[in-house]
């Protein structure tokens, strides 16, 4: 390690003391947003900062473009990262995300945030090693940027309208791309009904991740079965619970998705393949948690709870480096759909530019 042999500036201290003072910050240092700053995010994107993007949950409040590139400078993110921020923006707002929801429960719940298409090459989005952890700006800019929206202009501000008991790292940030490069599959936008060539950005409630480990196992129903029996938590079981609704994301790395593929395994058997392993007998659950539950599972009459009322509800994305280390993200109790945008990274000049 060196010291940072540029120049002092006496004022940030300041600064960041003024910021967190407002309620602005996420607890973490952010860059100011200064009007220089802030002008020359929406020149570059040929915004107006009066542009109404959508009217964001909880609060209801607008959410402008000149809002956005306020969180989007503080949070550290480039010029061309603002495309991104717009489109997760307007897909939170629509209400099958159920953003008060997930803004305002005790419970974890936190959005997070898959880009594909060409953009997420353009902005050096990770997808590969570490695709969910530290180590690149656009990852880490991005997903703290919606953090800063969500408080700022959503009003989701944490002990305030943000109620969580605990809470969980993706409040912080967690926005990351698909491995689309070493997939076997469709990617996960044109799966849900967008072309190859269109950049897209998904948006999922999540409740947390498990850590799915399996080095040994020497083939795909194998791997399926460590994967199903990893998604079945009796504690995700309770109210409108997890097990039994909900869009489950399945991140596999490149290893796991390979060998499915290798075996001859579309991705919609993949997911048959997990689902149809993935049952809870419902004597597992405490006995109240065993009544509340079984009043709405699908499969009441067998005595057992699926992960996911049917397997296509499941999602497959394929992330990571080396390793078979996948992850699974229960989706948030509540109800809440996953929802996709299109980016938009052409836009008409702006007067005078």
């Amino acid at each position: 390690m060196k010291i940072w042999r540029g120049p002092h500036d006496a004022a940030w201290e300041s600064i960041q003391q003024e910021l967190h003072a407002t309620y602005l910050t996420d607890g973490l240092p952010v860059v100011p947003p200064d009007a220089e700053r802030v002008a020359a995010m929406l020149t570059h994107n040929s915004y107006y900062p009066e542009e109404e993007i959508a009217v964001l949950p909880p609060g209801f409040a607008s959410a402008t473009a000149g809002d956005i590139a306020i969180c989007a400078v503080m949070a550290g993110c480039k010029a061309e990262y603002l495309p991104v921020l717009v489109a997760a923006v307007e897909a939170l707002s629509d209400m099958n995300f159920n953003l008060v929801g997930i803004a305002t429960t005790t419970g974890s719940a936190a959005p997070i945030y898959i880009v594909n298409g060409p953009i997420a090459d353009h902005i050096g989005l990770n997808a590969g090693n570490n695709a969910l952890g530290p180590g690149h700006r656009a990852n880490a800019t991005i997903g703290r940027a919606m953090t800063l929206i969500l408080q700022n202009i959503g009003g989701a501000r944490p002990g305030e309208v943000d109620m969580a008991t605990l809470g969980q790292p993706a409040k912080y940030a967690c926005c990351f791309g698909e491995n689309v490069a070493e997939s076997p599959w469709p990617p996960l936008h044109v799966e849900r009904g967008f072309s190859e060539d269109a950049s897209v950005v998904t948006v999922v409630g999540i409740a947390g991740t498990v850590e799915v480990n399996d080095s040994g196992s020497p083939n795909a129903s194998d791997m399926a079965q460590t994967f199903a029996q990893s998604m079945l938590i009796a504690g995700v079981a309770g109210g409108s619970g997890l097990l039994g609704g909900g869009e489950p994301l399945c991140i596999l790395p490149p290893e796991w998705a390979a060998q499915f593929h290798n075996e001859g395994y579309t991705k919609q058997q993949a997911k048959a393949a997990i689902w149809e392993r993935a049952t809870l007998p419902v004597e597992k659950l405490a006995p109240a948690m065993r009544v509340r539950r079984m009043s709405a599972a699908p499969d009441a009459s067998a005595g057992i709870i699926r992960v996911a009322e049917k397997p296509d509800d499941l999602m497959i994305v394929v992330a990571g480096g080396v390793g078979r280390k996948a992850a699974y993200a229960p989706t948030w109790g509540g109800t809440t759909q996953a929802i996709s945008r299109i980016i938009r990274t052409a836009r008409k000049k702006l007067a005078g530019t």
